[in-house]
Parts: C-alpha cells; structure tokens; sequence
C-alpha cells in the first residue's frame, strides 16, 4: 500500500509498504479520507521525536475484521490504545493510560496511508447521513465536546473562546448549540466570518473591550498572548478550559489565580458519540472549515497548503478500488 511516512524531522517521504499485520481483536480499514491537524504539523516539526506512518483523523471502511458485522461498516476511530490492564485503565481513565500507544503519533502507525488496523473497541459507525467530508471531523469535534462532559455550563453563561483555528471554531460551533451567550475571539477575518454566519459574535482580539469578562473561557490559540488574554477576561470564580497546549513554556501567575480563585480544567480527547450525533442531527457542520483536499500522492505539498497562515482544515483523499 501507499503511505505517507515521516522518516525524521522536517522529511515526508511517500512510499510503498505492506499492509499492516491485523490482531484478531482488530479491525483493517481502507482509508477514505484522512486530516492533517495542528499536531501532525508539530510532530513533522521534531515534536514527540516521532517517525512512522503520521495522522490520527479519518473515515473509511472496515475490509476484514473477525466480528463480521462491522465488515463494509463506515467508520471513525479513538486514537488511544490503552493497555486496559493497568491501575488507570481499571479506574476508566484509558485514555490517560501511562502504557497506551496513540494512532499516529506514539508507537502506532498512523492514517496517512490506504489501511490502518484500529481496534474494534476503538471503533464508531458513522451514520448513514453524514458525509465522509463531515466524519473525518469526528476526532477533533469530539474533543470539543469534551468540555460539555467536564463542565456544567448553563445556558445564561457568557462564554468566550479564544482562537479562530480548526479546534476553536468547532468549540465554538459545541458552545452555540447549548445556547449561551458566546463570543468568539480572534484574529482572521475569514475564519471568523465561518461562525458569525451562525449568528455568533466575532471580535479580533486587539478590540476586545478590556474591561469585558466572561464566566468560561475556552482557550484554543495555543500561543502565550491568547492565554494571556483569556486571563485577562475572566471574572472572579471563573473558569479557563485549556483546550491547546503551547509550543513555548509558559509560567502561569499564580496570585492573580489564587486572589480570584479561578478554576483551570485541562481538556484533550473526547467522547465520539455527541460528536457523531451531533453531525448526524445537523446540528454542526463542520464543512466550512475545509481549505483544500489533496490526493495521498501529494501528501507532502498537502503539509505545506496546512503550514500556511490562514489555512484551516487540508484533507488527503485516498485512491478507491
């Protein structure tokens, strides 16, 4: 099969391999179509110091499997594989299992190839409704809807979310449809026309009024002034959802957290079936978000479309029979 494989740092090579060895609790898939993320570019960038077969986000079709019922199945998949025996996985915590191997990105080759091998256990139908262009968003949708399984947000709640990236417009698109009132904070005019279509309020974050606060914000820039901004804009007994982690080390300052006793709550991978339904119900589109879909076979001027400023979401589509 062909693949698209990072041998080091910096350097994509487009290959031919054998497919991938299926175990029998395992399922093998043919990849639809797959997403390039903010962590795929970090992890081409020297992050995890990973090598292998990159990505984490697709849909495809389950070709052989040993429960036939999931034979010629749509399907989305979690990326984490817990060891499932360990103190963390009996607590139900596998996907902060210490001994769990992660679908491309940590010893577990990833989707940006014809086949992949994912664990049954790790795998959702997609319905019936949803286009391949909608369930490759699965993964990261879920993760937005994570913060909904963490906090208990009201609908009188003033949210706001910092970040016009791929993950802070489905946050966004997450925080709309529980009705709050929701202001999202950026810097791109493109990206934020894509939710005040929605009849979201935008703001570039240079004019954010100083003085406005907010009970929740959603930090998603990933960068040290838009987490200095989400400080700055929460009141007293607030809470901060990081939602990004930041390439550069960051202290966070203490007294002001403690004075205002505000609460952070770290937020990562998330649950698929809110994330399913809710694309099932219309109830989020994320297809807006799409900049540009490329054959497998131009993987790596694909990772340079995902590299440029402005870009949202770049696709790889795989070859069909």
């Amino acid at each position: 099969m062909k693949a698209l494989i990072l041998l080091r740092a910096g350097e994509l090579s487009l290959k031919d391999v054998p497919l991938p060895e299926r175990k029998p609790d395992e399922a093998r898939i043919r990849v639809h179509l797959a997403g390039i993320c903010r962590t795929d570019l970090e992890l081409y960038g020297g992050y995890m110091d990973f090598s292998g077969i990159l990505g984490h986000e697709f849909v495809g079709v389950v070709e052989e499997a040993d429960e036939p019922r999931w034979v010629g199945k749509r399907v989305v998949g979690e990326i984490n594989l817990p060891c499932g025996s360990c103190a963390t996985c009996l607590a139900g915590l596998g996907r902060h299992c210490p001994n769990r191997r992660v679908l491309g990105m940590l010893e577990k080759d990833g989707v940006f190839a014809e086949y992949l091998t994912l664990p049954l256990a790790n795998l959702h139908e997609v319905p019936s409704g949803v286009s391949d262009r909608q369930a490759v968003f699965t993964e990261p949708l879920a993760a937005a809807w994570e913060i909904c399984e963490q906090l208990h947000i009201l609908p009188t709640d003033r949210v706001a979310v910092f970040g016009d990236g791929k993950l802070g417009l489905l946050v966004a698109m997450v925080m709309r449809s529980l009705g709050v009132e929701l202001t999202v904070v950026g810097c791109h005019e493109h990206k934020l026309d894509i939710v005040r279509q929605l009849g979201i309020e935008t703001v570039f974050a240079d004019r954010l009024d100083r003085d406005r606060r907010f009970d929740v914000v959603v930090e998603a820039t990933g960068r040290k002034e838009g987490l200095e901004g989400s400080l700055a804009h929460l009141r007293p007994q607030g809470t901060l959802v990081l939602k990004s982690t930041l390439a550069e080390d960051y202290a966070l300052p203490v007294t002001p957290l403690v004075v205002n006793e505000i609460n952070i709550t770290g937020s990562r991978c998330g649950p698929f079936e809110p994330a399913l339904r809710s694309l099932a119900e219309g109830v989020i589109d994320p297809e807006p978000l799409i900049s540009a879909v490329f054959p497998l076979s131009e993987g790596i001027e694909a990772f340079r479309k995902a590299s440029e400023n402005g870009v949202l979401k770049v696709l790889l589509e795989l070859p069909g029979d």
